[in-house]
């Protein structure tokens, strides 16, 4: 399979990843994947659901060579069922890569091209927003306080440090604390400035 250009999106858990994503995806040519809605709609019966469900249950990452052959087994149906054009298409990755080891997996299926970071300073704001989505959306792995801890240290020990694997010229930081409509503003706004330099 060619390499799959792309456009990742960063932020630490309830920064609106998927949100504007979505948003994006809906007002661009970009196609976006979330590994996190990748994994939920994997059956719980299965051995890659009983896999994920051992590390999520607990707010830890998924190994990484198993994540990747999960995404690049994803990656691959899309291609197949001409859902995904390699030549054509760029995809909007949202929650891959998530360590260090992931940027050099990942390699072979996805050209990393720009990077959205979405930078929210107050843990807080992040805690009350994912009890809030737990609620809203019934998901387990956002109503323990303890667990979205867990994960916000997991994303500052691991997932921040990825960024160093990339050129800061390919990187845009964006605010996250705004309003859900600023956050998409500024994003779409940068990804206007990448396509641009891009051509």
């Amino acid at each position: 399979m060619a390499q799959i250009s792309a456009v990742l999106i960063f932020g630490a858990p309830g920064s609106g990843k998927g949100t504007v994503g979505a948003k994006l995806a809906a007002t661009t040519a970009l196609k976006h994947l979330s590994t996190g809605d990748i994994f939920r709609g994997i059956a719980p019966s299965s051995e890659s659901g009983k896999l994920l469900a051992s590390y999520s249950s607990k707010g830890l990452l998924v190994p990484d060579e198993a994540t990747v052959e999960i995404f690049g087994r994803y990656v691959e149906g899309l291609v197949n069922t001409n859902k995904l054009n390699p030549a054509k298409d760029t995809l909007l990755l949202d929650g891959i890569p998530r360590t260090v080891a992931q940027v050099d997996l990942i390699k072979p299926i996805v050209d990393v091209k720009h990077i959205f970071v979405l930078d929210i300073k107050d843990e807080a704001t992040i805690v009350a927003r994912l009890l809030n989505r737990a609620k809203i959306e019934g998901r387990k792995d956002d109503a323990d306080e303890n667990v979205i801890k867990n994960r916000l240290n997991v994303y500052k020990e691991s997932t921040a440090k990825v960024l160093e694997k990339y050129d800061p010229s390919i990187i845009s930081h964006i605010t996250g604390d705004n309003t859900p409509d600023e956050v998409f503003l500024d994003v779409l706004k940068a990804y206007v400035d990448f396509t641009k330099s891009a051509k």
